[in-house]
């Protein structure tokens, strides 16, 4: 009788922790006189190896003594019996199978690691910390989640936009804990909204399709390939989307000063860390900034410098024919050309090309006079700045708005450039993420501005 009520118990609570899991497999074999029960995440367990070294032969014997002598002398496995109800849901956790029968309940240890079809970060490397990307197979991409957030708040929903084109399969993955509902109930309506002749097959895609209505410049989500950051944000409170077929997730809601964070930060000292974070923010001021600054200066306010540097950068300007804006804007062009190339060319080519390319540019644009010795000097700054910004889908957002500085400075100066600024300043304030003020610091576990939800 007291085994018949452990068993009630902790197959309660197992159906409780995991109900809002599409990965949470229950199943029921009758094995001679004896009801065998069996509960584990199909994403991180070796289900493989059980049904066919270990169900299949018990099975066809009909004893369930056969069955648990198998469990105890499976080489390269364990298993133990009696396991508390608490042990029970963090075993699942960590890839275990949880076997209650109808006489005792164990946990055997067949936990599955993919390695095989997994490659490097090829977006967001750091120099220490773990360096597995995610793959295109969906199930690998929880494996990895699984076994680098072991808690029992974490939930994996099946969902997909509403009469969807290509019936991709597509996983929401939180914490039931940390979540606000409000945020699963506006990612569950923006995905239902996405109309049917909206094709796409990654997740890139599928950012694309959320947010196109905003036509914002800024991305208001995230794309990564790192699961290790991947379970930094769902514990945060935030919500990833897995697409069938991608490399990358999305992190919902995401502020404007996450995609200035790299992996890295955590990996090094405190001080280390925090002089890094204020290097990307130099880096954003000066690829932004520097352009537009070097024509207002030179052509508007030239007495801001010093009488030395006003008359080296005329004198370097002597034989350029075109004013400063010009000059500015050809050379920004050229160098958006040649960072083009270099994603397109092959990779044992690309940088050599871009390389030697770059340097016989400039100096022959140099030589000929078309441009300054100076401006040559700004465009390599700018280039190399803006490729300080961790988050790609910021890096291409700053590349755009230096070109908005650049306008209004060459029409109105360096008011023009304040005034830009401010306009930019304003327009982040006014953007959201998901409900979620994009233009703040941190990303609060469960805001207080989002209501009780429904969606859950």
């Amino acid at each position: 009788m007291r085994n018949s009520n452990v068993k009630v118990k902790l197959n309660q609570r197992l159906q409780e922790s995991f109900k809002h899991n599409s990965d949470f497999i229950q199943k029921s074999y009758q094995i001679g006189s004896t009801n065998i029960d069996i509960f584990y995440l199909s994403t991180i367990t070796d289900t493989k190896m059980f049904y066919s070294d270990i169900i299949e032969p018990s099975v066809s014997q009909d004893s369930s003594k056969v069955f648990k002598n198998k469990l105890s002398a499976t080489e390269g496995f364990s298993f133990k019996e009696q396991p508390t109800i608490e042990a029970s849901v963090q075993d699942i956790l960590r890839g275990h199978m949880v076997i209650l029968s109808d006489q005792w309940a164990g946990v055997f240890d067949c936990t599955l690691y993919k390695t095989l079809p997994l490659t490097e970060t090829k977006v967001e490397k750091t120099i220490v910390g773990p360096q597995t990307g995610f793959s295109e197979d969906i199930d690998i991409n929880i494996n990895l989640i699984r076994h680098r957030y072991h808690n029992n708040g974490l939930k994996i929903k099946d969902v997909s936009p509403k009469d969807q084109t290509t019936k991709m399969r597509l996983k929401i993955l939180y914490d039931d804990n940390k979540v606000a509902p409000d945020l699963l109930d506006k990612l569950y309506e923006e995905m239902q909204s996405i109309q049917k002749d909206k094709f796409f097959q990654t997740a890139e895609e599928l950012n694309q399709r959320i947010i196109e209505k905003n036509k914002n410049i800024f991305p208001t989500i995230m794309i990564s390939e790192r699961p290790d950051r991947i379970a930094y944000n769902i514990y945060k409170g935030k919500v990833v989307v897995l697409v069938e077929g991608s490399p990358f997730a999305l992190i919902i809601p995401s502020t404007f000063m996450d995609f200035f964070s790299s992996m890295s930060d955590f990996y090094q000292p405190y001080w280390v860390s925090r002089f890094l974070k204020i290097l990307r923010y130099l880096g954003l001021a000066i690829s932004t900034t520097l352009p537009a600054a070097y024509v207002g200066f030179t052509s508007y306010n030239p007495e801001l410098f010093k009488v030395e540097l006003a008359l080296s950068i005329a004198g370097s300007r002597a034989p350029v024919p075109y004013p400063s804006f010009v000059e500015v804007f050809l050379m920004l062009i050229m160098m958006e050309m040649l960072t083009e190339a270099s994603i397109r060319l092959p990779k044992t080519i690309g940088p050599t090309a871009t390389t030697v390319g770059g340097l016989i540019l400039g100096q022959a644009a140099t030589e000929a006079g078309l441009v300054s010795n100076i401006m040559i000097i700004i465009v390599a700054s700018v280039a190399i700045s803006n490729f300080v910004i961790p988050i790609n889908q910021m890096s291409f957002a700053m590349r755009l708005e230096k070109y908005y500085l650049l306008l209004l400075t060459a029409v109105t100066g360096l008011i023009g450039l304040i005034v830009g600024l401010m306009s930019i300043i304003l327009y982040l304030t006014h953007l959201s993420s998901m409900g979620n003020p994009y233009f703040k610091l941190t990303f609060s576990e469960t805001p207080n501005y989002l209501k009780k939800g429904t969606y859950k």
